[in-house]
């Protein structure tokens, strides 16, 4: 697809929770809050006008909704008078990816002919009533034992040993191999991994909405526990509940709009979903390098464009490797190019300026929607001490779930301040 091929499509509103543990609140709480957020965002009078919902969402079934589950969590708010009556909903799951993947249905359909939209994510992931490494251990089952075999592989040429238990999120593990591969074969450094770890903690000091909010240097970030060598616990995202809700609207629905929410529309100038490759290897075409060139293609862009970046650091290995994949630097320079302050804000191309999901927090169902709202609050200006000057174009990357060495599915929306 390219700029030529897609209907211009924006942001009309958005509204999400801040990301924290939040025991005594239900999914439909959360997600209350972030729909009607995003409904007062937009100055929607009549909600009647949404012509379907992409409702996102992962761990439910581990606190025993099993099916239906959108229409489980908006019923109240349907009883109530909240939310529209008969509203279609299509339940959407993609890991981690969930929220961009209710993102990319809520698009599609304006693409297709719709006019107004929504998208919601939510997740909990901090149960009250059971210890937590039962929702840990429901997270590393479910795969067919061949998914490891790659891993169990990369851990023997490395001469490691990979597995995991219920202490911890096998995705730690994963990752940690992921980083020892790339240090072998690029020379990337711990203390270059800790340096992404230390900015995000400290740019999400100043974000309302993160579960964080506490600066780290580099060598608080390397002496923390580790979790999975070489990664502490300081690289990892946390466990966090949250949602987020986003209104995506028509050229000729904004257009009724009055110009107050004219002037606060952000246009998707690209998106794109984009399937893992089972053989994927760094020097492949991985899904991240794969979707961001669809979105780049589609939106007329290169790198160079950006003013700004969110993207899926579930460890601060990621952001190392992503941003190659995303082409602000050459592969292998993920390393030295964060160590040498690019990525800082101020930098060359300011990454996480939210503090990202090792900070900013990572509500597995809701992420990919709380990417989009960090990216809207600086393109609108509203950014406060973490403000980008002058951002006028940013892009957003989520990934979700694993296929050989590589995500099973990756989102990237590029979005541009539209007034």
């Amino acid at each position: 697809m390219t700029a030529n091929d897609i209907k211009d499509t924006y942001i009309l509103g958005i509204g999400v929770t801040p990301v924290g543990r939040y025991a005594d609140r239900s999914f439909t709480d959360l997600v209350a809050d972030a729909y009607g957020s995003a409904v007062k965002d937009a100055q929607l009078v009549d909600p009647d006008r949404i012509e379907g919902t992409w409702f996102a969402n992962m761990l439910a079934d581990f606190w025993g909704l099993r099916a239906m589950r959108g229409l489980g969590v908006l019923a109240p708010l349907v009883e109530d008078g909240l939310f529209p009556n008969g509203q279609r909903i299509t339940n959407v799951e993609s890991a981690c990816a969930s929220a961009s993947a209710a993102f990319n249905g809520a698009w599609s359909a304006i693409q297709s002919g719709a006019n107004l939209t929504l998208a919601i994510g939510v997740e909990k992931m901090n149960p009250t009533d059971r210890p937590a490494t039962e929702l840990l251990d429901w997270m590393n089952g479910g795969l067919p034992e061949s998914y490891w075999e790659p891993y169990r592989r990369l851990a023997e040429q490395l001469g490691v040993t990979f597995g995991f238990g219920s202490d911890r999120s096998m995705a730690m593990d994963i990752y940690a191999l992921l980083a020892l591969s790339h240090m072998r074969d690029y020379g990337t450094t711990i203390e270059q991994i800790a340096a992404s770890a230390a900015k995000n903690h400290t740019n999400a000091v100043h974000n309302p909405r993160a579960q964080y909010r506490f600066p780290m240097t580099t060598e608080e970030v390397l002496a923390d526990r580790v979790v999975a060598d070489p990664l502490t616990r300081a690289m990892a995202a946390p466990r966090g509940d949250g949602a987020g809700a986003v209104l995506v609207c028509s050229a000729e629905f904004l257009a009724e709009q009055p110009s107050s929410v004219r002037e606060r529309a952000l246009r998707v100038r690209g998106h794109s979903l984009a399937g893992g490759r089972i053989n994927a290897s760094w020097q492949d075409e991985r899904s991240p390098a794969l979707s961001a060139a669809q979105t780049y293609q589609m939106a007329g862009l290169t790198p160079r464009d950006l003013d700004l970046v969110e993207l899926h650091d579930a460890t601060s290995f990621a952001e190392i490797h992503l941003i190659e994949d995303l082409g602000l630097c050459e592969r292998g320079q993920g390393g030295p190019f964060t160590a040498a302050g690019a990525t800082q804000l101020g930098g060359e191309i300011p990454v996480n300026p939210s503090g990202g999901l090792v900070s900013r927090g990572h509500p597995i169902g809701a992420t990919g929607i709380l990417m989009l709202n960090e990216l809207a609050v600086q393109l609108r200006g509203e950014a406060g001490e973490t403000q980008v000057p002058n951002a006028r174009i940013a892009l957003a990357e989520n990934g979700g779930g694993i296929v050989g060495l590589d995500a099973a599915v990756t989102a990237t929306t590029i979005l541009e301040r539209a007034a």
